[in-house]
C-alpha cells in the first residue's frame, strides 16, 4: 500500500516537470514536445482550442488501448499521469522564462524527459506515444526514447508545413531529441545485463533469486588453481532490476564472485516488463 502511494507520488511529481516543461519553455516559444502533447500544441496554435483540454482529448483513445494491451496498474499510473499534467497545465501560468529558442528546447525537453522517465520507472507513463512505445518494447528490445523520436518526425514535419516556420520546427526537433535521451537516461529497463555468481550457498541463492521474475541456470565449476568445485548462477535482468539483485546476492552470499556483462540482445523466452 505504501509502495503504490510512493509511486503515485512520484508519477505526480512527474506529471508537475512534464506541465513545468510545457508552460515555461515550450508553448510560450510556440514549440513543440513529441507525440500527442506535439498534437495537442499544434491545435492549440493554429486553433482556438485549448492545448490542456486537447491533450486529455487525444490521449483517451490510446488510454483505452492500453487498458487492454498492458495492464490495468500500468494505464491506471498512465490515467494518473495525464490527469495530473492536465490539470497542472492549468495552474501553471505560461510564462516565458527564456526567449531564447534554444534554451528553451533544451530546458524544456530536459523537463518533458525527466518527468516521463520517472514514470516509466514506477511502473507507468505520461500517456500518448509513450503507450505505442510500451506496446513496441513488450515485445522488443528497442530504446522507448528513441522509439518516441523515430515517431515524432511526422508531427515537426506537420509543423513546418502549417506554420511555415522551419527555425522552430527544428528547434523543435532538438527538444524531443533531449527528451527521448533524458527519458533513456532515466528509464533504464531496455538494457539488459547478464550476471554470473559463484557461490558456495547455492540453495540459499537460489532460494532468494527464485522469487524474482527471471530464470537462472545451474552450471558446475572448477577453480583452476584450488581443483574446487563450486556452483556458477547465471540470470540475465535489466538495469533497473540490477540494484535489487545486488542487494539479494550480498545478502545470500557475502563472499559470492559476481561477474556483471552488457548483454547485447535477448531471444528466446525472456519477460520483457
Amino acid at each position: 500500500m505504501l509502495k503504490e502511494i510512493r509511486n503515485c507520488v512520484i508519477v505526480m511529481i512527474g506529471a508537475a516537470c512534464i506541465a513545468s516543461g510545457f508552460n515555461l519553455f515550450l508553448v510560450p516559444n510556440h514549440l513543440l514536445s513529441g507525440g500527442v502533447s506535439g498534437l495537442a500544441m499544434l491545435t492549440g496554435y493554429f486553433t482556438p482550442f485549448n492545448i490542456n483540454a486537447m491533450y486529455l482529448a487525444y490521449n483517451v483513445p490510446l488510454l483505452i488501448a492500453g487498458w487492454f494491451m498492458l495492464g490495468k496498474r500500468f494505464i491506471g499510473l498512465s490515467i494518473l499521469s495525464v490527469v495530473s499534467v492536465t490539470l497542472l497545465m492549468a495552474v501553471i501560468p505560461e510564462r516565458m522564462v527564456t526567449s531564447d529558442t534554444l534554451l528553451s528546447a533544451a530546458f524544456g525537453g530536459v523537463l518533458v524527459g525527466f518527468g516521463s522517465g520517472i514514470s516509466f520507472r514506477v511502473g507507468g507513463s505520461s500517456g500518448g506515444f509513450d503507450i505505442i512505445g510500451s506496446i513496441v518494447t513488450r515485445f522488443r528490445d528497442y530504446p522507448i526514447g528513441q522509439i518516441m523520436v523515430a515517431m515524432n518526425g511526422l508531427v515537426i514535419l506537420a509543423m513546418g508545413y502549417l506554420d511555415g516556420d522551419w527555425n522552430l520546427a527544428l528547434a523543435s526537433m532538438i527538444s524531443i531529441y533531449i527528451t527521448g535521451k533524458v527519458l533513456d537516461y532515466v528509464y533504464i529497463n531496455h538494457v539488459k545485463v547478464t550476471l554470473y555468481i559463484i557461490t558456495d550457498h547455492t540453495e540459499a541463492m537460489l532460494e532468494q533469486l527464485l522469487k524474482l521474475p527471471r530464470g537462472v541456470t545451474l552450471m558446475k565449476t572448477q577453480g583452476a588453481f584450488s581443483h574446487k568445485e563450486k556452483d556458477m548462477l547465471m540470470t540475465v535482468t535489466t538495469r533497473y532490476e540490477l540494484i535489487e539483485l545486488k542487494e539479494i546476492i550480498k545478502a545470500a552470499d557475502p563472499s559470492a564472485f559476481v561477474n556483471i556483462v552488457q548483454t547485447v540482445g535477448v531471444m528466446g523466452s525472456f519477460r520483457r516488463q
